[in-house]
């Protein structure tokens, strides 16, 4: 990933908001966050939520750029005067106002329904409850055949949602177009696989949210992402209250993984028994002080495992420039504030473990010895 513009360098933490949108640099992007939420807090399902309904307002943009193509190539000028084209095409002219950072505002979706409706103001009608069912059902089997399909690991999965760019240049490829009954397949998809009883994906959303929303799907035949904003926000907000700080003090404040942290405390402790057993063995068998010195070689590996555990920070790594992203998998951290905070805190850790470790040789090196 490119390096973010000077413009966009931050002196703090970045937020929420900053990493779903693709803003951030590793150790904190949007591929970090993804593996801690499906490794660490096991909820991954809601950043799934989340990437699946800005991936569905990916396809209405897309949608809606194809249809201001085609409303002024096809529609003649008379026409441009009928309620019906006026309405679309004032819709498509505020949408066509926004800038790209405008597009990322929280209020995208209502500006994306405002088009939908207008352009399907005379075909929406509410289904009946057989055609309910059965679009319901059709949305299941469309699921279980896509997981069927679906060879790609979650890791892979995790690096093309939300990337709205690939996406669209996928999309805009010869012989591609994105029609109004792919943006309601794919509305039909995110209630079915995440809000439908039952279902694989089932979020714990408050009642009136997950019935807000079927009910605007199903009866009102409506598709546009506005009917998703209200579990969005609340999706949203909990991840911002119970995951996200979690994930800033696992990769902002150290560079571990819990395995990688786990081994090292694993070689630490071992090399802190090695080195206790061969100071009082060298104390008894009265050896010159001089040679008690190499002692400093297993006290200096036990007590940097032990403290990097302690820490979840190995200072090496960071000093070379690697955070832990999986167990001994590794990336460069790029992100300047954080990579900033993390050496601060390696500095911090090294001066423990030296002290320590000065202390440790000094009293098992100038203890007098005693041959038993």
């Amino acid at each position: 990933m490119a390096a973010l513009p000077q413009s966009a360098v931050r002196d703090r933490l970045p937020t929420l908001f900053e990493v779903l949108n693709r803003r951030t640099l590793p150790p904190v992007d949007l591929y970090a966050f993804y593996v801690f939420m499906r490794d660490q807090q096991r909820q991954v399902d809601y950043l799934d939520f989340w990437l699946d309904i800005a991936q569905h307002m990916s396809l209405c943009r897309l949608y809606i750029r194809q249809l201001r193509q085609s409303v002024f190539i096809n529609t003649p000028e008379p026409d441009k005067n009928s309620r019906h084209s006026s309405m679309v095409l004032e819709a498509l002219k505020v949408h066509n106002e926004l800038s790209a950072d405008e597009k990322l505002r929280p209020d995208e979706s209502r500006r994306l329904a405002q088009i939908l409706r207008s352009e399907s103001i005379t075909s929406t009608e509410p289904y009946a409850e057989e055609e309910i069912t059965a679009r319901r059902n059709s949305a299941m089997m469309n699921l279980e055949r896509q997981r069927q399909l679906a060879e790609r690991s979650d890791l892979e999965k995790s690096k093309l949602k939300n990337n709205e760019e690939e996406y669209l240049a996928r999309s805009q490829s010869p012989g591609l177009t994105v029609t109004r009954a792919h943006i309601r397949e794919s509305a039909y998809g995110i209630m079915a696989n995440y809000l439908v009883p039952g279902a694989e994906c089932e979020l714990a959303l408050p009642l009136h949210i997950t019935r807000g929303v079927t009910t605007s799907i199903e009866v009102d035949g409506r598709d546009d992402p506005e009917v998703f904003d209200e579990a969005k926000e609340y999706v949203f907000q909990a991840m911002e209250r119970e995951a996200f700080p979690a994930f800033l003090a696992y990769k902002a404040l150290g560079n571990l993984s819990p395995m990688g942290a786990i081994t090292r405390l694993f070689i630490g402790l071992l090399a802190l028994f090695a080195a206790f057993w061969v100071a009082f063995i060298l104390i008894f068998l009265d050896y010159h002080k001089t040679v008690r010195l190499w002692l400093i070689l297993p006290f200096s590996v036990g007590i940097y495992g032990c403290l990097t555990y302690q820490y979840y920070l190995d200072p090496i790594a960071v000093f070379v420039g690697y955070s832990e992203l999986v167990y001994f998998k590794y990336h460069k951290i790029r992100e300047p504030y954080v990579n900033a905070l993390l050496r601060r805190r390696a500095v911090w850790v090294m001066t423990v473990i030296f002290i320590l470790v000065v202390c440790l040789c000094v009293l098992f090196g100038l203890v007098p010895g005693r041959r038993l």
